[in-house]
């Protein structure tokens, strides 16, 4: 009869590493292409010069597409502040609102 060898290493129980899927991804909306005559909302959060960053975006892409306007980012206010919570719910609906196209977020080093 044929022995074999007795598995002394220990038995440990192992996690996925990637979790379950909290969100169904619908994918990306699609893409406008030409952006004239389109407006185009800001976001910011107010920590890395956008101040200083959106005009510079707005004088060159007014130079790429005639007619495009813009809505500046104080309409919507800090996405990353003490009430992002409440400003990122109702974002949808703000940027709806002011008839947004597109919109421009993630101004950063």
């Amino acid at each position: 009869m044929e022995t074999f060898p007795v598995n002394t290493s220990p038995l440990f129980n192992v996690l996925w590493p990637l979790g379950k899927r909290a969100v169904n991804h619908s994918g990306a909306a699609p893409a406008l292409g030409d952006l004239s005559g389109k407006v185009v909302g800001e976001l910011w959060d107010f920590i890395f010069r956008g101040d200083k960053m959106y005009p510079m975006i707005r004088e060159h892409l007014r130079a790429l597409y005639p007619g495009i306007r813009f809505v500046d980012f104080t309409n919507f206010g800090n996405i990353h502040g003490n009430q992002d919570r409440e400003i990122v719910a109702g974002l949808a609906d703000a940027l709806r609102g002011a008839g947004c196209d597109a919109v421009i977020a993630g101004i950063g080093a």
